[in-house]
């Protein structure tokens, strides 16, 4: 769909944006996601069972580790990731007090989730074309740091699905001994130098929201290729229970951890040797990342046509919008853009015209440290010492580009864009 610009196609764009709406995301339910729901419904088990393992075995193996365990969302996967490298005894440097240096630009989960398990964020700045975690900015805290020991963990985020330097990240963590945790929630399928994000540390989290990739409402993952590690944090998921079980077998008449007397007082199930959390998760969200998976290749091919496409027809607005740099390894979680210093739009004009001609959007989460309410106690610390995050948390947005957008979609988003800088000569609407 091409319109001019004349009085007459505004009145056509205005008349479409009443009816038009092109969300950040969307999940569309067809026979296939019907099938497996029925499918559930029909064994009579919905509480963890057969499709929780096979979905854990799957995905497993489309990152390229031994294991994964579900929990019930990406926060979740957080915390018990963190919470096992703490009870861990082999990690005595995994402590609560502890610090983990970490990207001021993500989503609150992640920073909430080192909060909650009694670790310390650390914040250094960032690669400001591609979001990711600077190397460099990690090297040179350490160096200066004046307790190097009390430091702990390395949480790269691989923020709108861009990987992060793994290579110089796991040398500088080898250099200081530091544990590596990924968090790959909104990279499922992007490659590192041939390898999956989530693959290139001892553990990554995933999240399975209904915006993010590869789609299961809620739901998220920890991977791992370290079989004590996946244990632990089985337990962890059930309550500190002690078994580790995927799928109980107690009902088929075998247990690896059978009564010990004859009175039968030792239950593995509701016996606990870990205080853990309930974040198991339902055979629903598993059958629906079962399905998702068998079209993950198609969903990532669709993700970066989109964003291809947007580049193509909106770079003649690179003066003023820095849009997302394009690669053919990256699984595009959505269209991030960043409004340049010299634009003479503001960030607030530009989604607010996008809001009310249908184009849903979203900001780029905010600097965490400087820019998020909950997180004011550290705003005196960091406050311009991590300027590109700063820079980015408040001159940048995203839009969707997920597989359900059509040709349709993706032009009308292109002559709203054109619409808008269109009125670039109207003096109320510049900055």
């Amino acid at each position: 769909m091409k319109l001019s610009t004349g009085t007459k196609s505004k009145f056509i764009i205005k008349e479409v944006a009443l009816k038009k709406r092109i969300s950040v995301g969307d999940f569309q339910i067809s026979e296939e996601e019907r099938a497996v729901i029925n499918e559930v419904l029909d064994s009579g088990r919905i509480s963890e069972w057969k499709k929780v393992k096979e979905f854990e075995n799957l995905f497993a193996e489309y990152i390229g580790t031994k294991y994964c365990v579900t929990v019930n969302s990406g926060t979740s996967a957080l915390i018990v990731g963190l919470s096992a490298l703490i009870n861990d005894s082999r990690f005595i440097k995994v402590r609560k007090g502890s610090k983990v240096i970490t990207t001021p630009l993500t989503y609150a989960a992640t920073i909430n989730a080192i909060v909650l398990t009694g670790l310390e964020p650390v914040f250094v700045d960032i690669d400001p074309y591609t979001f990711s975690l600077l190397p460099q900015k990690i090297e040179e805290h350490l160096e200066k740091a004046n307790d190097p020991e009390n430091y702990s963990i390395i949480l790269p985020v691989h923020l709108m699905g861009y990987p992060c330097d793994m290579d110089e990240i796991n040398r500088i963590a080898l250099k200081y001994d530091l544990i590596v945790l990924e968090d790959s929630a909104q990279a499922h399928g992007s490659y590192y130098k041939g390898q999956r994000t989530g693959s290139l540390s001892l553990l990554s989290i995933f999240s399975f929201y209904i915006a993010h990739n590869i789609q299961a409402g809620e739901m998220g993952a920890v991977v791992t290729n370290d079989e004590k590690l996946i244990s632990l944090m089985r337990k962890l998921k059930a309550n500190g229970r002690i078994c580790d079980c995927p799928v109980c077998t107690r009902p088929n008449g075998y247990c690896p951890y059978f009564p010990r007397d004859e009175d039968d007082d030792f239950d593995p199930r509701f016996v606990h040797d870990t205080i853990g959390y309930n974040f198991k998760i339902m055979e629903f969200e598993a059958a629906l990342g079962v399905s998702q998976l068998k079209k993950a290749d198609f969903i990532f091919e669709e993700r970066q046509n989109n964003v291809r496409f947007l580049n193509e027809h909106l770079i003649k607005y690179s003066d003023v919008l820095q849009l997302p740099a394009f690669s053919k390894d990256v699984s595009y979680l959505a269209y991030p853009i960043v409004v340049k210093e010299d634009s003479r739009f503001s960030k607030k004009y530009l989604r607010e015209q996008l809001e009310k001609n249908g184009i849903e959007n979203r900001p780029l989460f905010g600097c965490i440290p400087t820019q998020q309410p909950a997180y004011d106690y550290l705003k005196g610390e960091y406050e311009g010492k991590i300027p590109d995050a700063e820079y980015i948390g408040k001159n940048a947005f995203y839009i969707g580009c997920h597989q359900y957008l059509n040709q349709d979609d993706l032009e009308y988003i292109v002559d709203i864009f054109d619409k808008i800088f269109s009125q670039s000569t109207q003096t109320q609407h510049l900055l």
